[in-house]
């Protein structure tokens, strides 16, 4: 009985770890191009990092055949775009204020965070 109790805590301790404190690495919109797959359910990197006042552009490539997947979504500035299968897409972000921006899929299982400095 203790074995499945402690068991039992370890995976809400994980579930918990994975769901609401894991932070992934965070990669930077720079003079390189960064490129996000979408694939298995992520964004990869789901975490990017820009500098404020400054338009950028970032790429996606979708591999995820899921039709959740299709849909790109940040909502708080208004922007909604359709990602091809297997071909890269280039979208516009403005110049933003410093802050932290989400963005998912129409869903919301997919799901990442642009940070603003």
């Amino acid at each position: 009985m203790l074995i499945i109790n402690v068991a039992g805590i370890v995976l809400i301790a994980l579930i918990v770890w994975w769901f609401w404190l894991y932070k992934p690495k965070e990669a930077e919109l720079g003079e390189n191009d960064l490129v996000i797959t979408v694939e298995n359910g992520t964004y990869s990197p789901s975490r990017i990092k820009m500098p404020a006042g400054k338009p950028v552009e970032i790429k996606f490539i979708r591999k995820d055949q899921s039709p959740c997947s299709e849909t790109f979504l940040v909502p708080e500035l208004e922007i909604s775009d359709t990602l091809p299968l297997n071909k890269l897409k280039s979208i516009q972000l403005p110049a933003l204020k410093s802050g932290e921006y989400a963005f998912h899929c129409q869903m919301q299982m997919y799901r990442g965070q642009i940070t603003v400095d």
